[in-house]
């Protein structure tokens, strides 16, 4: 039950409002590289990542991923699948061991939806699904690999400690060669140094914010 409270959404519920959530809801635990949920799958459960971190992409004509956002825990996932009564719009992949809560959608717009702090969270987390889409536009429409690149570094340095370039390559929705020309020009321009096992540390943050 203290898991569902640390949950922002399920904060405010009583005990006993926990435990009936506990009654629809179950755990399941997921390898990295193992799916979610497929573009077009039709929605059951509403998920909350609980650990671990979990990508959504399109996939086009090519077969190419096009990489839309990075989940981290206590996120809900694509609930906007369940709220528009549409199939997922994109493809669910873990990027690392993962646990995520399970809830029974039907169950939960039942008997929790009139609860004005519940309603409260979900509006601010599709506000914030809003935001994200025109993040992705702009990144993809907007910026050039160098801005993609320094934005990223700019917004996620600690993740180039843990995450491979292939990874990040894949985030950015770039080749790992076109990455690694972007960081060797970065370093040879005193933006970036590299260190011990490859991590990156910025050391000049004006200069890569005039990249955008």
């Amino acid at each position: 039950m203290d898991r569902l409270r640390d949950i922002a959404i399920f904060s405010h519920l009583s005990d006993t409002q926990l435990e009936k959530l506990k009654k629809i809801s179950s755990v399941k635990k997921y390898r990295a590289k193992e799916i979610l949920f497929y573009e077009g799958d039709e929605p059951v459960y509403l998920h909350v990542l609980l650990q671990g971190t979990l990508k959504v992409y399109k996939t086009n004509h090519k077969g190419q991923q096009i990489f839309l956002h990075q989940f981290y825990p206590g996120g809900l996932v694509a609930e906007l699948a369940h709220f528009e009564n549409i199939p997922y719009p994109a493809t669910a992949e873990f990027m690392s061991d993962s646990e995520v809560l399970r809830i029974d959608y039907k169950a939960l717009e039942k008997d929790f939806f009139k609860n004005p702090d519940i309603s409260f969270e979900i509006i601010k987390s599709l506000i914030a699904k809003h935001k994200i889409l025109i993040d992705v536009i702009q990144k993809e429409v907007i910026l050039t690999a160098e801005a993609k690149v320094a934005k990223f570094l700019l917004e996620n340095e600690e993740l180039f400690k843990t995450l491979k370039n292939t990874q990040i390559a894949s985030i950015l929705n770039l080749t790992p060669e076109t990455l690694s020309r972007t960081l060797s020009k970065f370093k040879a321009l005193a933006f970036i140094e590299v260190g011990d096992e490859n991590h990156i540390r910025i050391v000049n943050r004006d200069r890569l914010q005039e990249m955008l």
